[in-house]
């Protein structure tokens, strides 16, 4: 039996899949810090962090704000072409969310907050246009471990 926090992610990660699998991306839960992105870019989910619920008593109930985290990553020589590719995937990040705020009943609400680009430079390579999405899934639970 899953727990609701593996749950909701795991919804995130499928309707990202879903939602993304049309582009020519790398579209990966957990994975290490990537070496080599594909040339349409890479998206990484983050478990993130479930943070401190709130409780009601009767019934007893935990609510969390689970911030989860999107690293999106695009990589190329042209710095117009890099910003078109990210710009894009942020933006088919935030559809696939919008479009299904409840992620299949998975949580109450899904919510995504602005992201913060920044460029990292690579050593002989193409430089890497990145920024950390998070993504607040609201959702309740009767007990913090299930």
């Amino acid at each position: 039996m899953a727990t609701k926090r593996e749950t909701a992610l795991a919804a995130l990660h499928a309707a990202l899949q879903l939602g993304l699998g049309g582009l020519a991306i790398g579209i990966e839960r957990g994975a290490p810090v990537p070496t080599e992105i594909s040339a349409d870019g890479l998206v990484i989910l983050r478990d993130g962090q479930p943070g401190e619920p709130e409780v009601t008593m009767s019934p007893l109930a935990y609510h969390y704000e689970h911030r989860a985290e999107i690293e999106i990553y695009a990589q190329d020589a042209d710095d117009d072409a890099r910003a078109t590719a990210f710009d894009d995937l942020v933006a088919a990040v935030g559809a696939v969310i919008a479009a299904n705020r409840t992620l299949g009943g998975a949580v109450l609400w899904a919510e995504a907050e602005a992201p913060e680009p920044q460029d990292l430079p690579v050593t002989g390579g193409a430089a890497i246009k990145a920024a950390t999405i998070a993504v607040v899934l609201h959702y309740s639970t009767s007990d913090p471990l299930v």
